[in-house]
Order: structure tokens, then sequence, then C-alpha cells
């Protein structure tokens, strides 16, 4: 793979119509890290029906809507991982980790801070053995796009899919009006 067509973190990972298992169709990754041993995200459109009053309470006001777990994949799914934006000039609080651009990862195990403009807690995460991503792509499993900054914290994360494909070139964007059963079109 040529290093202009590599996923770097900050990227997305789209789910392709060929995706069609329950764990990651019509999902959208956010790359969190990756390296010469693999990848690491977590899926940022699959909002949980628990809130976070009931598994994580202080971070409740903290997220931004809908303060709900979200499941961020299936590697450790009982372990969470909170990705926040830094607000504009504010200080990095204990636990911050940078990661790219203003997005980075807290220690939900240190003291709270409101020095976020914008947070999602995650159970559990997605992750790729080395070069496994890269046969992944090569099928045609995953798009590789920009992020936008909105979209950690989209209002409708259901309709991320739908919308990151939206702005995509064509042929790409003509995805986002497929429907879920395309034999039933």
């Amino acid at each position: 793979m040529t290093d202009r067509f590599r996923p770097q973190a900050g990227d997305l990972l789209v789910s392709s119509p060929l995706i069609e298992g329950p764990e990651f169709a019509r999902t959208i990754v956010l790359l969190l890290n990756v390296d010469d041993d693999g990848a690491l995200g977590v899926i940022i459109n699959r909002p949980s029906e628990v809130g976070l009053e009931v598994v994580l309470d202080r971070w409740t006001d903290l997220v931004s809507p809908p303060a709900v777990l979200f499941s961020g994949g299936p590697v450790e799914p009982d372990g969470a991982v909170c990705v926040a934006r830094l607000a504009t000039g504010a200080t990095a609080p204990e636990g911050w980790r940078a990661m790219f651009g203003s997005l980075g990862l807290v220690d939900l195990d240190g003291p709270v801070s409101g020095a976020f403009d914008a947070a999602r807690i995650y159970a559990g995460y997605a992750g790729w053995g080395a070069a496994q991503l890269e046969g992944e792509l090569a099928e045609g499993a995953w798009f590789v796009v920009p992020s936008d900054p909105a979209d950690l914290v989209a209002t409708d994360p259901e309709a991320l899919w739908r919308d990151v494909l939206r702005r995509q070139p064509v042929p790409v964007s003509y995805l986002a009006t497929m429907p879920v059963d395309p034999t039933r079109n």
C-alpha cells in the first residue's frame, strides 16, 4: 500500500456494503492509532441504550449528547475509552493524552475536567493486527476518508454513515442512498 493511501490516526474508516456482519455493517471507525503493529479505533456511530448515569455517572454532564455509552467495538467491551476534544485555549488536564489535532484520550479514572468542548465514551474498541487492515482495505471492505471535527459529536450518530458517505466524491457518495437490504429496493 502506498503512503498516499495508508490510513493514519484521525482518519475515518467507513464500512463498505461488502461488510454485512452485525459488528461492522454501516459503521464509522475513528482511527486512534495506526502503525506497523496494526491499528485501533472506536466506532463512533453506535450509541447504546445504556445511559452514562448507570456506568460513569460523574462524566454524564461532560459528554456531548446523547449522554449514553457508545459501542466502540468488539475488543475489550467491558473497558471504556473516552475520546475528547480539548477546548480552544484550555490547558491539558491531568490524564489527557493528545492523539491528533485537538483530539485525545482521557483517563476516566482521573479527575473530571471541563477542559473539553466535546467528549464521548465508548465501551470497547476496534482493532486490527499487523497488515490485517491493509488486507481488508485491499478487499474493498472499508473506505478511508478524512474526518471532520464534528463527526465525533454528531447530533444524530445513527445517520453518520450516510452523512460521511454523502460528502465523499462520486461514485462513493452514491452509496449513501443504498438501502439496508438492497434486495428490497
